[in-house]
């Protein structure tokens, strides 16, 4: 009798722990399938995902004309200083130099010793000194041109527009053609045809 009695619980207490297991499994089922389900309703921020939707966010100046002067760097040695063919066509005789002075002179011929055009200044400091080019035009940082070309956002895409720089220094870069007021110049880095949004 006692060994019936102990093969019955030996049975019971194995059916009692294949019960348990199989809750145990199953309830484990149900736990990752809503773990699962609760994961995938959560919106996970993809940078790349949200410049398809809402556009690229780009940092932007409204385009207003405005004189201004544009600081041109020259390296002046006894009132006498050599130039580069492009900087020779932005100098003109009486523009003001920063720490004093004026040019007097510039060539139009090439000085063959040295390859450049020699401008000639009266009152100016020796070292490098800025001549100041007075501009009337849109003024942008000079990274906002790239290759002759400005961003303006037009209906929320970028396009590339082809500007004339009359003038830039080392921040600005003085715009005279290709812009008006109003436009909306893109200053991030972005490609032609591309979604922008505007940061506000």
């Amino acid at each position: 009798m006692k060994i019936l009695n102990r093969e019955f619980d030996d049975k019971k207490l194995k059916k009692n722990l294949y019960t348990a297991v199989l809750v145990l499994l199953v309830g484990w089922f149900i736990y990752r399938f809503v773990m699962v389900a609760i994961e995938s309703r959560m919106v996970v921020f993809n940078p790349v995902r949200d410049a398809n939707k809402n556009g690229t966010l780009v940092e932007t100046v409204v385009a207003n004309k405005k004189d201004g002067v544009i600081n041109f760097p020259i390296a002046i040695t006894n009132n006498r200083a050599y130039v580069s063919g492009n900087a020779r066509t932005k100098l003109r005789v009486g523009q003001k130099i920063s720490q004093g002075g004026t040019v007097a002179y510039v060539s139009n011929s090439l000085d063959y010793d040295t390859g450049m055009y020699i401008v000639k200044t009266n009152g100016a400091n020796d070292g490098v000194n800025n001549v100041q080019i007075s501009c009337s035009g849109y003024f942008v940082p000079v990274y906002a041109v790239r290759d002759g070309n400005v961003m303006l956002e037009k209906s929320s895409v970028a396009e590339a527009v082809a500007v004339k720089v009359t003038a830039q220094d080392s921040e600005y870069a003085c715009v005279t053609d290709g812009i008006k007021n109003g436009d909306v110049v893109i200053l991030s880095k972005v490609s032609a045809n591309q979604k922008v949004n505007i940061q506000k």
